[in-house]
């Protein structure tokens, strides 16, 4: 293995600089087909291999170029780790440029295929990848690491009837030809590729920004998200320039298993989060904020997720607190300060290390995250407080700057932390302090957790609740977020009565709200609350986003499996491949 253990790839030796795709989507097949042409920096004299990351890919053919034209290659094709997929190994004199023809497989774990029937219109099929983490070796031969960033450039052939967009310079213009060219200048990692195609229509919320969205859902969509152009601006001031050029927003089907991806210049989005009131759209901040920390200055490997997460988590709450007020960033910051602190208390010190070690460790990530970037964000906070916003924010601007498009590890943070912030102010904060972060697990004794004064009413009136039976005045006019804590804190199990009373004043079975519906539903299938199961089972077969549904399978696996593998029998067919694997193993399945 490499420095990198979730890659083949040995970028010591070589780097991809630029790639040249020329694609074809098969929608019968369910499948890409075309050729991946890489531009290569050798750093190996001898320059006599070159190894991509494959998975489950069928390659047709290796070669490369030579003063002379194109030559073939002897190539070879390891065998299958159920992880991590196949080294292609292509035997190489130096060449500048290696072309691999190759075809996807229709199980790809990054890219799903949609009968029309799956999506908003119900006439055209679609189709989207989901790269990160390591799925973009699914659809094309790369050196699937962070470490590694490049342009890339690709040429696109679909039926004529369908849009396509990827993580490029797409322009504004909805014309479909059947043929698509796009260019991305900018050098990205290869978590960071991205395609799509489907009945897709364009509208404009500012210069820089607009949403791509199926026609039935693309006024809903622009509107839900007409602050983004003030959230660009805002970031702006704060962390310096936004480096893109355009950031556009494609609203896919309710397959999609995240919230967003930040996919540069073309964030994916969940249509779980446009539901009319703007109460949802911190994830529209993440994945903006993505386009500093992660996009721009990116972790070398996955075992640093908090340096895109964490910094990521934190610049979305200023960009809220900017946009929405202090009071609504802290709701959103006490909702994950919650989640984590429960999620923790019961654990043994064993169990934390492993749950939430320091932020300077070996992750274990592998495409979900875990409650570790919040303890990165945590940080950040706290660094904040103690050195003050006059000081603190232009560190992290200078952070931005000197990291610009290259991919870092936690040394190189830390390195640059004591060398611009704690070494010229000395008495800011301890050795001490520091290592209780970076190496102990847990969140440190002395963090201060955010507190809402809202949410002291809405636990007052949850209290009195559970107490009394008397319901909460008010809560017909709380925001989503006060409902979430309401929620959150309430026990996991409830006795009918209570569900049924609050139910029927609130009207919770049923809500097009996903936030909400995930926390309800889950207390739902732990309480064995029959009467809202079949708008349970309806909401986990229309929504694909894991956040949303993990959580109720997590819950009616311990109360009635028989009943969740019926529901996700049903379900399956509609969700994508990484949330049908999340899914299979929490039913043992």
């Amino acid at each position: 293995m490499t420095h990198d253990r979730h890659s083949y790839a040995e970028p010591d030796r070589v780097r991809t600089t630029h790639l040249e795709l020329d694609l074809a989507l098969d929608f019968g097949q369910q499948v890409l087909s075309g050729s991946a042409t890489h531009t290569l920096a050798w750093t190996d004299a001898a320059g006599d291999r070159l190894v991509l990351d494959t998975r489950d890919l069928t390659v047709l053919g290796v070669e490369g170029q030579t003063n002379d034209g194109w030559v073939p290659l002897q190539y070879s094709l390891a065998d299958a780790d159920p992880e991590l997929g196949s080294a292609l190994t292509i035997t190489t004199a130096g060449h500048p440029r290696v072309k691999v023809s190759y075809r996807t497989a229709p199980t790809a774990t990054g890219l799903q295929w949609l009968d029309p029937a799956m999506t908003a219109g119900g006439v055209l099929p679609f189709m989207f990848s989901q790269s990160q983490a390591i799925h973009a070796r699914s659809w094309v031969p790369v050196q699937d690491t962070p470490s590694v960033r490049f342009s890339y450039a690709a040429h696109v052939t679909a039926p004529p009837e369908l849009m396509v967009l990827m993580s490029a310079d797409n322009g504004t213009a909805s014309r479909r030809t059947g043929s698509y060219d796009v260019v991305m200048p900018e050098p990205i990692p290869s978590y960071l590729l991205a395609i799509a195609a489907g009945d897709l229509v364009f509208e404009p919320l500012g210069e820089r920004s607009g949403v791509w969205a199926e026609p039935a859902t693309v006024r809903k969509a622009a509107t839900e998200f007409s602050d983004t152009e003030e959230m660009m601006r805002v970031t702006e001031e704060l962390f310096g320039p936004y480096r893109w050029g355009r950031y556009d927003l494609l609203v896919l089907p309710p397959s999609f298993p995240y919230g967003g991806m930040e996919n540069p210049r073309m964030t994916f989005a969940t249509p779980t989060v446009v539901i009319g009131d703007k109460s949802l759209v911190s994830v529209i901040a993440h994945e903006l904020a993505h386009s500093w920390s992660g996009n721009l200055v990116t972790q070398d490997s996955w075992d640093d997720i908090w340096l895109n997460e964490g910094f990521t988590s934190y610049v979305e709450n200023r960009i809220v607190e900017a946009v929405y007020g202090t009071e609504f960033s802290v709701m959103e910051t006490a909702i994950k300060q919650h989640a984590t602190v429960v999620k923790l208390d019961p654990l043994t010190p064993a169990e934390l290390a492993v749950e939430l070690p320091g932020l300077h460790h070996r992750s274990e990530y592998h495409g979900t995250t875990s409650t570790g970037p919040l303890k990165g964000s945590w940080f950040l906070s706290w660094l904040e407080e103690r050195f003050a916003r006059e000081v603190f924010d232009p560190f992290l601007r200078g952070y931005f700057d000197r990291f610009a498009f290259r991919s870092i590890n936690t040394d190189d943070f830390v390195e640059h932390l004591r060398e611009h912030l704690i070494t010229p102010r000395p008495d800011v904060v301890t050795d001490a302090e520091l290592a209780a972060w970076l190496y102990e697990p847990g969140i440190p004794a002395f963090a201060e957790r955010a507190v809402s004064a809202r949410f002291q009413v809405v636990d007052e009136a949850r209290s009195m609740w559970l107490t009394t039976g008397e319901l909460p005045h008010g809560a017909e006019r709380w925001t989503t977020q006060e409902w979430l804590r309401f929620l959150d804190a309430a026990p996991d199990v409830l006795s009918p009565l209570l569900l049924q009373q609050l139910d029927r004043a609130f009207g919770l079975t049923g809500t097009a709200n996903g936030e909400i519906a995930r926390r309800w539903y889950q207390i739902v299938a732990a309480s064995s609350y029959e009467a809202a199961y079949a708008e349970m089972a309806e909401f986990l077969t229309m929504v694909g986003r894991m956040k949303l549904v993990l959580p109720v399978y997590q819950a009616l696996a311990g109360t009635d499996r028989a009943f969740a593998a019926e529901v996700f029998a049903k379900a399956r067919p509609g969700y994508h491949p990484i949330t049908t694997a999340a899914v299979q193993k929490i039913l043992g399945q």
